[in-house]
């Protein structure tokens, strides 16, 4: 435990003896059925991890291709090409930086993710990827300002857009689930820094279906932990990813702020079953 950061001295923070989760069969059920209906909000994402510098030491050399560190290298007339496929190539300075993808002024679109992984061999960790309440950026993501859920997710998603509502949020600036196919994994990363974000960031996950896999990992990937609730808080100061397996695997994430009183239950709970030292 010593080597993750963790919250309030265990790995994460169970919230099952919090939040009912009785409905999960219910929701997987309708979320299997809508995912099936839906186009996703991105075919792909996770793609430029490593050139963003926010993946655990251990991953920098493994073979999976980065589109961030793949553009650097293309010549001009390929990325010419790969612009081409964008939906407005003429507002991209072919001999500008080359920032494409999240959190940039041209985010990847279908077809070039497509061609990325079909030309290039570029891996999109998360093949899956719906926005069910939609971000306007990283920094946003706390934040329900001018926000709510999309049209087609209370359409199609109504029984899962009505628990996230009911989780004791004091608002919610995203909601969103993630997919690996089958054989993918998520790679080590985390989403803040150590010393350098003010606080942990409030968030809710859940797995409505058993087997994600996900793990917390300490700086060095000496040892992982499987995280086993079906919803959980973790500190994403922590190194996570997620295991392959021979089978589809999503869950759902909620970020924004909580309710105090809800803080402060989960830090009772979780002082109290937090592994003594």
């Amino acid at each position: 435990m010593s080597k993750l950061v963790g919250l309030f001295g265990a790995p994460y923070a169970d919230l099952s003896a919090l939040i009912d989760t009785s409905c999960f069969p219910t929701l997987d059920d309708e979320l299997s059925y809508a995912l099936a209906r839906l186009e996703p909000s991105c075919n792909g994402t996770g793609g430029s991890l490593k050139w963003m510098g926010v993946v655990a030491p251990w991953v920098h050399d493994d073979p999976y291709l980065d589109y961030g560190h793949v553009l650097e290298g293309l010549s001009r007339d390929e990325l010419a090409r790969f612009v081409s496929l964008g939906d407005d190539p003429a507002s991209v300075d072919l001999d500008g930086p080359r920032r494409f993808g999240d959190e940039t002024d041209h985010p990847l679109n279908r077809r070039q993710m497509l061609y990325l992984k079909y030309r290039h061999g570029v891996y999109f960790p998360w093949a899956v990827c719906y926005h069910l309440l939609s971000d306007d950026r990283w920094e946003d993501k706390h934040s329900g300002a001018g926000k709510d859920f999309e049209p087609e997710a209370l359409r199609e998603m109504p029984r899962t857009v009505e628990f996230v509502k009911s989780l004791p949020f004091r608002e919610i600036g995203r909601c969103v689930l993630f997919g690996l196919e089958a054989g993918q994994h998520a790679p080590a990363h985390r989403d803040s820094e150590p010393g350098v974000a003010p606080s942990v960031a409030q968030s809710i996950s859940f797995a409505p279906r058993k087997g994600k896999r996900f793990y917390l990992a300490d700086p060095k990937g000496a040892q992982r932990t499987v995280v086993e609730t079906p919803i959980y808080w973790f500190n994403d100061m922590d190194y996570h990813g997620v295991e392959a397996d021979p089978y589809f695997r999503y869950s759902i994430r909620v970020d924004g702020v909580f309710e105090p009183s809800f803080a402060r239950d989960v830090e009772r709970v979780t002082r109290r079953s937090a592994p003594a030292r």
